[in-house]
């Protein structure tokens, strides 16, 4: 299967003068997912976890509502100028007919999970795990922790500073699964691709952390999941922030060290400090 980085020439201009040098790049790559058969979309991913990657995104389109909907995956087609399996190309066999996801049949970018959609309302799907209130589930240290650990965990982000990464955390800072993709997007469908997998949908005793920002996307795609509080180490969206309120998600972001902001349903995370406000 295709490797994570791949190895390039470049020229690195220092103050040492003029350095010709090989570089180490996280590989971008086309993965087409087929449902029974029939071509579905094509993103661009980061090779690896392609199965938790699949059973994700489909999760968060609708397409399917738990690992059992899907009876197999497998490689096919895809080959190189050599004759050898790309693995760029999975289909996936349902047990029924999938469902109906508009305008997906094109090439979506690894920036952009959502650059496919033809319009809002398509973005708003409706979750089966509605989350329950607020109630406190981490400690305020705990979840300032997270991030450092999700860091940790980022060996090829270490080879390349190319990647993006998601983590699932049990609330006492334990961490379950992490996973890296050039695509943000991808690294969320692969965490919650493992979920699935391991029957832990709806994720409602779970964190979900990420490396960058918080979009509107990925918070759809944790409310899809059940996941009750998002956390990221940049800022969210303005949208991120109005579907995390509506949803009733506890959104986070700006995760870093000791601070961060806690954009809604601050009463899912304990804090001994008496918080103060200021007018805007």
């Amino acid at each position: 299967m295709s490797r994570v980085t791949a190895r390039r020439r470049m020229q690195r201009v220092s103050p040492a003068g003029l350095i010709q040098r090989p570089d180490t790049l996280a590989v971008e790559e086309p993965l087409e997912i087929r449902v029974n058969g029939e071509s579905l979309t094509v993103t661009m991913r980061t090779p690896g976890s392609d199965i938790d990657l699949v059973h994700g995104f489909l999760f968060a389109e609708g397409v399917i509502g738990s690992a059992e909907d899907i009876v197999a995956a497998r490689y096919c087609a895809g080959t190189d100028d050599e004759g050898r399996n790309t693995y760029n190309v999975l289909d996936v066999s349902l047990r029924t007919a999938a469902a109906p996801v508009h305008a997906r049949n094109f090439l979506t970018s690894s920036s952009c999970g959502l650059c496919g959609k033809s319009a809002l309302e398509d973005v708003r799907t409706r979750t089966r795990f509605p989350l329950s209130a607020p109630a406190a589930m981490v400690d305020v240290d705990t979840l300032a922790a997270m991030p450092d650990t999700l860091r940790s965990r980022q060996s090829v982000f270490d080879a390349t500073g190319g990647l993006h990464a998601a983590g699932l955390f049990a609330p006492d800072g334990t961490v379950l699964a992490v996973r890296e993709d050039i695509g943000r997007h991808n690294a969320v469908d692969k965490v919650v691709g493992w979920a699935l997998r391991e029957d832990r949908i709806p994720a409602g005793d779970l964190v979900l952390v990420v490396s960058g920002r918080a979009s509107f996307e990925l918070v759809q795609k944790a409310v899809m999941a059940g996941i009750p509080l998002l956390a990221s180490v940049s800022a969210p969206s303005s949208l991120a922030v109005d579907l995390a309120a509506e949803s009733d998600l506890t959104l986070a972001g700006f995760v870093r060290g000791e601070t961060m902001n806690i954009y809604t349903h601050a009463d899912r995370i304990s804090t001994d400090s008496t918080a103060t406000s200021r007018p805007a």
